[in-house]
C-alpha cells in the first residue's frame, strides 16, 4: 500500500518542540501564513495554508494582533513610495499590501494586505483570475474605502510583476 499524497498533516504529528515554537511565533504576531512559511523554513514541513489553520485551530493558538504602534513601517527604498516591488506600506496608516515570493497553492500569485484597523487577510488569484481574500479574523470585513485602497495598490503592483 503506498501512501496518500492527499493526507493531510495534523498537529497530532508535529513534535512538541514544533508545537511549542508555534505558540511562539503566534505570540510575536505571525499569521496563519507566517506560520505556513515558517514550518517550511526551519522544519522543512512542506503544509498548505488550510493545513496550517487547521494546525492553529487545533492547537488553541490565539493569533497576536500587532497594533499600529507596534508596526513598523519600511523606508522607500526606490523612490517610487513603496519600499520593495514587492511591498506596499504606506507612512499614513493606510493599507499595505505585500505579495508572497511563493505563492499558495492554487494561486498564481499570493500576498497579505493589512488594512487601517490593525485587520489582515491572505489574498490570492487563481489560475482563472479571481480574486479571494481570506481575513485572519473570522467573519471580519474591510471598509470599503479600505477595499478600493487595496485594490488600487494590489493593481499597481501587479502591473509592476507583469500581470
Amino acid at each position: 500500500m503506498g501512501s496518500n499524497c492527499l493526507e493531510m498533516i495534523s498537529a497530532s504529528q508535529l513534535s512538541e518542540e514544533q508545537k511549542k515554537t508555534m505558540a511562539d511565533w503566534a505570540a510575536q504576531g505571525a499569521s496563519i501564513a507566517d506560520i505556513q512559511r515558517r514550518l517550511k523554513e526551519d522544519f522543512a514541513l512542506s503544509v498548505t495554508y488550510m493545513e496550517a489553520r487547521f494546525i492553529v485551530l487545533d492547537l488553541g493558538l490565539k493569533l497576536h494582533e500587532v497594533s499600529k504602534e507596534e508596526k513598523k513601517v519600511p523606508e522607500d527604498v526606490d523612490g517610487t513610495g513603496f519600499p520593495d516591488a514587492g511591498q506596499a506600506a504606506p507612512a499614513d496608516g493606510g493599507v499595505g499590501v505585500t505579495i508572497d515570493e511563493l505563492a499558495l497553492p492554487g494561486a498564481i500569485i499570493s500576498g497579505k494586505v493589512t488594512f487601517r484597523d490593525g485587520q489582515t487577510a491572505v489574498w490570492m488569484l487563481d489560475q482563472h483570475g479571481r480574486p479571494a481574500l481570506d481575513p485572519d479574523t473570522a467573519g471580519y470585513r474591510p471598509s470599503e474605502e479600505d477595499v478600493l485602497d487595496f485594490q488600487r495598490q494590489l493593481q499597481g503592483l501587479l502591473q509592476k510583476r507583469g500581470f
